[in-house]
């Protein structure tokens, strides 16, 4: 009886949540208590691998040799306007027809006529025994002028004739040793410096503060033409190498004659190719033209640039020729007497 009375009693005093199930109570005293919540121990578990050093470098040797997929371009040329680009050789156009292109690009987008033309100049810095050229800045005086903007242009001079001289030509600064002073204190800030060649050795505590913009020969910042060194720095269009191979400026506006974009673009060509080493071979390499809202043309270098090398190099052709005909006279002479 005391079974039954005891199962009775459970059922009354437990708290009814869902289904009692009978047996209940008998289940959980014969279920065995939890010592522990630790997992069972493994003992044939197998050890870690220990990575071996040399594991990385053969993983970045095998991905170096192996081969990339690299899609070569077809010979022929495109005959539909809808086409893969990485198929066919990138085209290069005149310059005169690029500019054309590119007029007539501004026509059907009906973006502004008077936005400006730019050049990308792609150089090959790269010199013999794993040197390179300099990244360096130049200003030049286009032909034909696209702006009205000038330069601020501080002149360096102690004589009161050649400093009324560059007052006369536009200089927005005059001044001697006073001026240095006001300088290294951001009290004068003006875009190019210019000076005569008497006034540089009191000059020498401006060279950390100025750095590139310290007067020099150089860049055509030092010397007596004081006129001819304030039109340049004043109305002159400057640019500099970028990303250690690229020359990124403005030449133009796009409403200007196209035989004076291309004044413009050769003049700018030739100053760049005067800082070409003179034992180094082609120095530009590309040579890309667009517009504000244009996509970029690249240009056929033949023409564009400077053929002083070329006829350098057929005179020295022509000078070694010549001592070869007078040694033929010399040899015929004896023999003729």
């Amino acid at each position: 009886m005391a079974a039954p009375v005891g199962r009775c009693l459970w059922r009354a005093l437990a708290p009814r949540r869902g289904w009692v199930f009978p047996g209940l109570d008998q289940r959980l005293a014969a279920a065995p208590a939890v010592v522990s919540a630790a997992p069972p121990a493994r003992p044939y578990a197998a050890a870690a691998k220990t990575a071996k050093k040399g594991s990385q470098k053969t993983k970045q040797e095998e991905t170096k040799k192996k081969p990339a997929t690299r899609r070569w371009p077809l010979m022929s040329k495109p005959v539909d306007d809808v086409y893969l680009t990485w198929y066919y050789e990138r085209p290069s156009y005149d310059v005169e027809k690029a500019v054309g292109m590119l007029k007539k690009f501004q026509e059907l987008d009906f973006t502004h006529p008077k936005q400006y033309v730019y050049i990308n100049v792609f150089l090959d810095m790269a010199l013999q025994k794993k040197k390179k050229v300099d990244p360096f800045a130049s200003n030049v005086l286009l032909p034909y002028r696209f702006t009205d903007e000038t330069n601020k242009v501080l002149v360096f001079t102690e004589n009161e004739q050649e400093a009324e001289i560059a007052r006369e030509n536009g200089a927005a600064v005059v001044g001697g040793v006073e001026l240095i002073k006001w300088i290294l204190e951001d009290e004068i800030q003006v875009d190019f410096y210019v000076a005569v060649p008497a006034i540089m050795p009191k000059l020498i505590p401006l060279r950390n503060k100025l750095r590139r913009k310290y007067p020099s020969t150089k860049r055509n910042s030092l010397g007596h033409d004081i006129p001819k060194m304030l039109q340049l720095f004043r109305e002159g269009l400057e640019y500099m190498v970028e990303d250690e191979r690229v020359i990124k400026t403005r030449i133009a506006r796009l409403d200007m004659p196209t035989e004076q974009i291309v004044a413009n673009l050769k003049a700018v060509i030739q100053d760049i190719c005067t800082f070409k080493p003179s034992t180094q071979g082609p120095f530009v390499q590309k040579l890309v033209i667009r517009s504000s809202t244009s996509e970029g043309l690249l240009l056929n270098l033949d023409g564009l640039l400077p053929q002083a090398e070329k006829a350098e190099g057929e005179k020295n052709v022509e000078d070694e020729e010549e001592p070869a005909e007078d040694e033929e006279k010399r040899v015929q002479e004896p023999v003729s007497t």
